[in-house]
Formats: C-alpha cells, structure tokens, sequence
C-alpha cells in the first residue's frame, strides 16, 4: 500500500523539533494503522480481527524509570518519593534532542492529536508521536478523540513523544537504565524512550492531569472507574490494578462512565479518557462479556499467545507476561454515555483483592474510615504474580494509585473527605479476594456474588438490613444480601480454624497501621481513630 503522508511547509510538527524529511502518517483510521501494522510484520490478527501485537522488552509499567524534572514549576509542589524521582532539565532537553534527532531519521513515524477530559471546561489536547503505528493505535483507542472539523486548528498544550527503539546511555543521559519516561511540566512533554509498553503514554497524561487538576482547577482526580444507572445515580469505583475496575464496572444494566481515570469536578464525574485498558489474563465470554466481545477489529491486544497452530486468542497463556491487555474505545461497549460525564457520586466502592482472607466481601464505611482505607490504598498480592512472592504479600498504594501522583496524598485525600461531606455518598468496601482462608487455602469469592452485593447496594436493598461491626477493622456487615450466601458474608464464620482467623486478621492490622503511620501528622485525629484495633 501507498505511504500516506503530510507536508511540513509551515508545518505544525516543527514547532518539536520534526525535520519534515520523515513521511508523517497523520490521524489515520484504525484500520490503516492495524493494515500497516501487519504489512510491517509487527503484529498478527486474531480469529476475531483484533490486532495482536508485542510490546518488546517491556510488558508494564517501570515506575523506577520515570522521572519529573525538577524545576521552578515542579521543585516545591512535586512530592518527591520513590515514584516522583527528580532529574536535571539539561538532561531532558538533552534527551528530547536525541529522540527526535533519532526519530527524524527514520523513513516514516506517526502523529495523532487527541486530547483527554471529557468535560470541555478541563480539557487537555495531546498532539502524540510514535515511532510504530500499533502504538498510534492505542492511541487513537485511548485517548479522546476530536472531531475532524476540530482537526484544522487544533493546537496541543501538550506532547507525548515516544520512540521505543531509541536507548538512552545512562552515563550521559542522567537515566537508571536505558529505557526511560520522563515529563516537563515547563515544556509541557512526556518523552518515552526504551520502551514499547503502550500503558507508559497513558499513565504519563494520568500523572500530568494529577498535577494540574488538583491544583489550578479544584478537580478531584482519581484512579478509578465510573458508571451510571437508569435514574443518572453514579458510582464510582477506586482500586489497584487486578482488584476489579473495568470488570465491575462494565455492568450492562448500568451505563459505563470510563474504567480508570476520572476527574470530580463540583457537580460532576467525568472520563479522562476515550477506551478501556482491560487485563485479559483469564478472560472468559461468561464472567465478562463486554470486555470479550470488545475484541474485534480495531482493538489492540498485548502480549497474549494463541492456542495451538490456531489465531484463536489463548487467554490463559502467561509465557510473555500476567500483565495481557487489550485496549478499545468506549463506544465498543454496548451501554457507554456519551459525552462520559455523569453526575456526583452516589455511592463510592473501595475494591481490594486480599488473599489473606480477612475483609468481608462487602462492608459500609464511614466517613473517617473511608479516608483512613483511601489513603491507605490497599490490595494483597498473590504467590506466582511476581518473582519472589510465594505467599500473601500486602500492598498500600496511597489513594488506590500512589506512582501517579505527583502531588502529597494528603492533598487527594483533604480534596476527598470534602466531597463526601458535601455529597453525603455512601462509601462501600469490596473484597474481590479470598474466602475461607488465606491464598492457597480458601476461595476466591465469586463474580457472580461480588455483582450481586454491589447491585444490592446500589439499588439501595442494604439500607434494610442488619449490619454488625467487624471486631477488629470495625467497618459494618450486612447480615443479609439477595443472591448471596449468608455465611460468607462475616469473613471469619467461613474460616474451620476460628483462631487461626483471628491471628492473621491482626496481623493484617499491624500492617495497616505500620503503613499509616508515614500519614499520621497529616490527617486529623478522628481519622487516625478509624484505623484497625491491634
């Protein structure tokens, strides 16, 4: 096929340093990226025309490479830590140098402009360069989407320029290794080098919008997903990565706000982002069938293998990586609003996968325990998801999503407490992990009963039954649910070993504690009062 290309006179795309010599495919559709994709031999289709690709080296985030620069905008509001790592601007332009220099070189990139936020009074527009056009599709799947009409005169606030093919050399580059992600809060730009991983560009726009929002628009940003219901009641969903965002929030009698990223603005919820980014590890048509049936032409699946000699995705296969993914825009799923923007949330779900076994499947919070769980952020990891792990292993990501946040926690937190208090929402803990004991022990709880207590609280049927306290995390459970086993509802009745339940129930408490403590001379006493007794 012809290489489709733009002219650079006066060009747009030297205003970043392009020398016009490359050919620049601009805003091509899907299906000419997926058909170049293949022409290049970069990928294969699917039995059901989705684009299969690898994304190299890397097949997630390296949260150890990513970088801000520290400068006069950025050197006393970033909370430096271990995921906002500073780095000299000499190094960055140096950088944005190569990379362009080296992407300059090359016969043919590609360049979309999208934008994110899709409330228009907070929208971001995002002109992005890719070196490969399977990472131009994702792109194009993921971010917001503008019309053509709005093409001629668009003008980015921001770039995102990635070359995965282009090494940095850690000895003069200023880097840890030689991938790296790196973003200029006064050059406005988000450099990738080194990596394929497509989640880096969306997670470099989810951690500038967690800079700007918060602090120049009174947004509320969050890592989390969002639907709506026939009578525009909105819920939204916080968690970890594997807790259960996209799945339960792609309800089909409720209409899909956006899976992961959104902004709480003063009399509204709203999508970041134009797709879904879904873990496919596991996937089935009977426990998830939206997300199945989104995997068609036009959708960008990573990292899977095939079953057998065929083209038939194997969604068990986990010989590159557990981290599979697909991605797809919204409008894929049947029942998405459009534009994604709902109203203030009515009820605010906290899902944490614990393979202790120690959380009930379902529990009210209250306000100050809702804060103390929020910035405590916590998720358990399973044995065999990460190269030492061979038990259990507690995770506490402050606000359900601590590598984005360039800002102090508390600044999330504060934002948070002031919203519930003027919303009066009601504020719910999901245990999509184990049952009867700890990993290897019990039972992972069934979708089909975690949808069942969601859908009861949504429609408001736990407001009419008995709760009691949990003795040691103190939030309360319901002694009933429609379409759910009684006894699994109180964690400790479903372990045989009622004592054994108790010492790993407080030493999960320890943990929580020991993890707040780093918080402690933020927040306000009552708030420290909701933690777990030890």
């Amino acid at each position: 096929m012809s290489i489709p290309t733009i002219k650079l006179e006066g060009s747009k795309f030297l205003a970043i340093g392009l020398t016009g010599e490359n050919g620049i495919h601009y805003q091509l559709s899907p299906e000419a990226l997926t058909e170049q994709t293949l022409l290049r031999k970069q990928g294969e289709l699917s039995s059901t025309g989705a684009l299969c690709i690898c994304t190299g080296e890397f097949t997630g985030r390296s949260p150890k490479d990513k970088f801000i620069v520290k400068d006069a905008i950025t050197r006393d509001t970033v909370d430096w830590n271990h995921f906002n790592i500073p780095i000299e601007e000499k190094y960055f332009l140096q950088l944005r140098k190569k990379v362009l220099d080296y992407l300059g070189a090359k016969e043919e990139i590609w360049v979309r402009d999208a934008y994110a936020c899709a409330d228009q009074n907070h929208q971001l527009n995002i002109r992005v360069v890719n070196e490969h056009p399977w990472s131009n599709l994702f792109v194009y799947n993921m971010f917001l989407r503008p019309e053509e009409k709005d093409l001629e005169n668009f003008k980015p606030e921001w770039h995102i320029i990635q070359a995965p093919g282009f090494r940095a050399d850690p000895a003069v580059d200023g880097t840890r290794q030689h991938n790296f992600s790196m973003v200029s809060f006064t050059h406005k730009t988000i450099l990738i080098g080194g990596t394929g991983y497509t989640g880096e560009m969306k997670k470099g726009i989810f951690s500038v919008l967690n800079y700007i929002l918060p602090q120049e628009k009174n947004v509320l940003s969050m890592h989390c997903s969002a639907n709506m219901g026939d009578d525009g009641d909105v819920a939204v969903f916080f968690g970890l990565s594997g807790t259960g965002k996209t799945t339960l929030s792609a309800d089909p009698n409720r209409k899909l706000i956006g899976d992961d990223e959104h902004g709480w603005a003063k009399n509204s919820v709203f999508n970041f982002e134009g797709g879904c980014y879904a873990k496919t590890i596991g996937l089935n048509k009977e426990n998830e069938p939206e997300i199945f049936g989104a995997i068609k032409p036009g959708a960008l699946v990573e990292n899977i293998g095939f079953i057998g000699d065929t083209n038939e995705i194997d969604f068990n296969f986990k010989g590159i990586t557990e981290n599979t993914r697909v991605s797809y825009p919204l409008h894929f799923i049947s029942n998405t609003i459009e534009p994604s923007i709902g109203g203030v949330p009515k009820n605010i779900f906290f899902l944490t996968c614990d393979a202790y076994g120690v959380l009930p499947p379902i529990s009210k919070l209250s306000a100050e325990q809702a804060m103390y769980q929020f910035i405590s952020g916590y998720t358990a990891k399973v044995a065999g998801t990460e190269a030492g792990v061979t038990e259990p292993k507690s995770t506490f990501s402050a606000c359900f999503g601590a590598p984005f946040l360039p800002l102090h926690p508390g600044k999330y937190a504060t934002m948070l407490g002031k919203k519930i208090q003027a919303s009066q929402v009601n504020i719910w803990m999901i245990n999509t992990g184990w049952s009867g004991g700890s990993y290897g022990t019990g039972n992972r709880i069934k979708l089909a009963y975690t949808r069942a207590m969601i859908e009861s609280a949504l429609s408001g049927a736990l407001e009419q039954v008995e709760f009691e306290s949990h003795p040691i995390f103190g939030m309360m459970i319901p002694k009933y649910c429609k379409g759910v086993p009684t006894e699994i509802l109180n964690p400790r009745n479903t372990w045989n070993d009622k004592s054994a339940y108790d010492v790993v129930a407080k030493n999960l408490a320890k943990q929580f504690v020991n993890n707040f403590s780093q918080y402690e001379a933020g927040v306000s006493p009552e708030i420290i009062a909701a933690a777990p007794l030890v």
